[in-house]
C-alpha cells in the first residue's frame, strides 16, 4: 500500500504522530536492500527518500511487524546504515496490526553503541482512527484502507451520525480471502432426459 502511495507514510508521521518531516513533494521508493561495507546487506520492508536524488532531505524506513520476531536492535542498525549511505536524517516507522507488537517496538531501542538509542515511531491499532466520513475516506484513501483493515472486525452497529455504507465497509474482514469456484453443473434426471427427447 505505502509502496504505491509513498505520501501515506509522510501523512502518518506528520498528521498522526506529529513528526517534523520536510515539506517536499519529491518522495520516491528507494531500493530496500542497502549496506555499508564491510557489513552484510540490510533489507528493510520499504525505504522512502524525500528530496532530490542528488541531495536527499530525509529518509523513512517502513517496517510491517505482525509479531515480535524481529530483534529491535536491527531497526537501529537499519537507520544507522541508511544514514551513512545517504547522509540525511532517518525516521523509522513501524506499523503493527497487533497491540502487543506495537508496545514491544515502541520502547527505546538500545543499539549497543554508547549514546545511540533509537526511538522508532510505532503505528499500532489504537493509533489508527476509524474513518466513517465518506469525504475523509475519499480524501485519504490510504489511511481509510488501513482503518478498514484494523477496525474491520467491529461488531457494534453503525455509530451515531456515521455513514452506514462506510461502516458496513469497515465491518468487512479484508484478511479473509475466499476462493470462488464454479458450481458443478447438475445432470438432468433420467425422467427429465426422457421428457426432452
Amino acid at each position: 500500500m505505502i509502496s504505491e502511495r509513498p505520501q501515506l507514510a509522510v501523512d502518518i508521521l506528520r498528521d498522526l504522530m506529529g513528526v517534523d518531516v520536510p515539506a517536499t513533494p519529491l518522495i520516491r521508493v528507494e531500493d530496500s536492500t542497502f549496506n555499508t561495507r564491510p557489513s552484510g546487506d540490510f533489507e528493510a520492508d520499504l525505504v522512502l527518500v524525500m528530496g532530490p536524488p542528488q541531495s536527499p532531505a530525509h529518509a523513512i524506513i517502513v517496517e510491517i511487524q505482525q509479531d515480535k520476531s524481529k530483534a529491535p536492535h536491527q531497526l537501529a542498525r537499519y537507520a544507522a546504515a541508511l544514514w551513512l549511505l545517504l547522509g540525511c536524517d532517518v525516521t523509522v516507522l513501524v506499523i503493527c496490526p497487533d497491540r502487543a507488537a506495537a508496545a514491544y517496538y515502541a520502547q527505546p531501542i538500545d543499539s549497543g553503541l554508547t549514546g545511540y538509542r533509537l526511538q522508532a515511531h510505532v503505528l499500532g491499532p489504537d493509533d489508527i482512527p476509524a474513518i466513517t466520513d465518506p469525504h475523509q475516506a475519499a480524501a485519504q484513501p490510504g489511511l481509510a484502507a488501513m482503518a478498514v483493515m484494523v477496525h474491520g472486525r467491529a461488531r457494534d452497529p453503525a455509530p451515531p451520525g456515521g455513514d452506514h455504507e462506510i461502516h458496513h465497509l469497515a465491518r468487512l474482514q479484508p484478511f479473509r480471502a475466499r476462493t470462488l469456484r464454479p458450481r458443478p453443473r447438475r445432470r438432468p434426471s433420467p425422467r427429465q432426459s426422457r421428457g426432452q427427447s
